[in-house]
């Protein structure tokens, strides 16, 4: 049950008092994700408060990405997003970086013939040998992307390497310094095993990342093709006017 004190003689409005409070249980665990809140009419007496200034308060939190209406069921808590900005970082420092715990299970590591597409991406002719690597990246135990990463063959990761850190600190570690990267951002719906993977209803909408990473010489170092929760993640940019 959420528990906390109006304070009618602030200056902040009602509303935002309670969602507030809402999102503070929330952040702390109180409400997990999964909880059922209190309907509109048993939060306006409880408090004392007018169902239009709950409702708002409600509908402020549900524009944020925190709780969902579901009909038949009420306004439940929902894990929030994560945002992510569109520079050269990896998603496990990212993740890290925000306070999140990132885990990784490594689904699979192979050296395979460079398709001509992908030989394409990494300036290598087609058929030289190239790695790749498949991988579920997890937040809070939370299934997050599944991440596929093609590698020139001169590099030598292993499946410990690939679970215990991100695949840019590795790149790191190799004396590679990423300086630039090409990137598209788009949508589809999941596959029947990503939609396993990531633990969402089948033919849910999945964000989509391909890029290819060069590093400071202009060396291709690392292709990528990702899939993203939609309902848990979103990119974040910054657009400057001319």
């Amino acid at each position: 049950m959420l528990t906390f004190d109006i304070d009618r003689s602030s200056p902040t409005p009602l509303y935002f008092q309670l969602a507030q409070a809402i999102e503070g249980a929330i952040s702390s665990g109180g409400l997990p994700s999964g909880s059922r809140l209190e309907n509109e009419v048993l939060l306006a007496q409880r408090y004392g408060l007018s169902r239009p200034t709950v409702r708002r308060a409600v509908q402020e939190l549900v524009d944020k990405g925190l709780l969902v209406r579901k009909r038949g069921v009420g306004t439940q808590v929902i894990q929030p997003h994560v945002r992510r900005s569109v520079e050269l970082t990896s998603l496990y420092d990212d993740l890290a970086r925000a306070g999140e715990s990132p885990t990784t299970d490594v689904l699979s590591l192979e050296r395979i013939a460079a398709p001509a597409d992908v030989a394409e991406e990494l300036d290598l002719e087609e058929g030289e040998e190239i790695v790749v690597v498949r991988r579920l990246r997890r937040s809070n135990g939370e299934p997050l992307a599944l991440m596929t990463n093609l590698l020139p063959g001169r590099f030598r990761p292993t499946i410990d390497d690939l679970a215990a850190r991100g695949l840019y600190q590795y790149l790191r570690t190799q004396g590679v310094h990423l300086r630039v990267a090409h990137q598209r951002i788009g949508a589809r719906l999941a596959r029947a095993e990503e939609a396993r993977l990531l633990d969402e209803p089948p033919r849910s909408a999945l964000l989509t990342m391909q890029r290819t990473a060069f590093d400071d010489q202009g060396v291709a170092v690392e292709h990528g093709r990702h899939v993203y929760r939609a309902s848990r993640y979103e990119f974040e940019t910054t657009l400057v006017g001319r």
